[in-house]
């Protein structure tokens, strides 16, 4: 009797053993949990390419120059010639420069919407581009043609920054893989929202000490749609590529992150609201 409580002892300390290893598993954990939602058009299975050369960029038609500064320069010649006709007709010269006073302030303020315009900052993660711990292995990071990203979609504002957004994706997936591994909980409250981090949280619990490493191999960060919902912006992220856990063979993923952000409070950030397979 005594002898088959021993061994049922080693037993059952042997299954807990493999239940927490397993329990062991990228940031996730393979599952869909959080925020679910129906995309407006069906997702496809991406399929598995080749590694290809980068197919060459289509030529684009150089603009002319002076396009940009056509509209000014035009109504600067218009303000002159009205200006020469009030004084021809004995309106005084005068009323010829106050027009070319008027048209002047028309033509700066025209030139300082363009430059704020440009100067406008993208809409990108909470922290995004700041350096990630954990040790990996180069990471190669679909950038250029292999991605199309779509950037005039209808269910895509017009003006959303999708190529920094996308890259401030990729960013934020290979750091929340590494927080995951170090269960570093402050870096991933950082990025998730609070039903989110509670749900990670938990997981990170129920893995208890075993060990985990995760490298990235290869990510590829697809825009579906940005939609806003009462007062959030909600943009869904197809995340794809390959993971090589706990030094075993790479496997692919193919996940949609769903991140959020708040548009009453101009110092919120995207954060990570739902993890869905495809």
């Amino acid at each position: 009797m005594k002898r088959f409580a021993i061994l049922l002892t080693i037993v059952l300390t042997s299954l807990s053993l493999f239940a927490a290893n397993a329990e062991a598993k990228r940031f996730g954990g393979g599952g869909s949990f959080g925020k679910q939602r129906t995309m407006s058009a069906p997702v496809q299975k991406a399929p598995t390419a080749a590694p290809a050369a980068t197919p060459a960029q289509p030529a684009v038609a150089p603009q002319p120059a002076g396009n940009r500064w056509l509209g000014p320069l035009a109504g600067l010649a218009i303000g002159a010639g009205l200006g020469a006709l009030f004084a021809h007709f004995g309106m005084g010269e005068g009323m010829g420069s106050f027009l070319m006073i008027m048209l002047g302030v028309f033509a700066v303020m025209m030139l300082i919407s363009m430059f704020r315009r440009k100067q406008e900052p993208a809409m990108q993660y909470a922290g995004a581009g700041a350096p990630y711990g954990g040790s990996h292995e180069p990471v190669q990071q679909s950038y250029g043609g292999n991605v199309a990203a779509p950037v005039a979609a209808a269910n895509i504002p017009a003006d959303f920054p999708v190529d920094s957004f996308l890259r401030s994706a990729k960013t934020s997936f290979i750091r929340l893989q590494a927080a995951n591994d170090r269960k570093d909980l402050d870096d991933i409250r950082e990025y998730t929202t609070p039903e989110m981090f509670a749900e990670v949280s938990m997981q990170l619990q129920e893995r208890g000490n075993a060990p985990q490493k995760t490298d990235v191999v290869a990510v590829n960060a697809e825009l579906l749609e940005v939609v806003t919902e009462n007062d959030h912006a909600i943009a869904s992220v197809r995340m794809s590529g390959q993971l090589r856990e706990n030094n075993d063979a790479p496997e692919s993923f193919d996940e949609i992150w769903h991140v959020q952000k708040n548009l009453k409070d101009d110092r919120s950030v995207w954060l990570l609201a739902g993890i869905q397979q495809v």
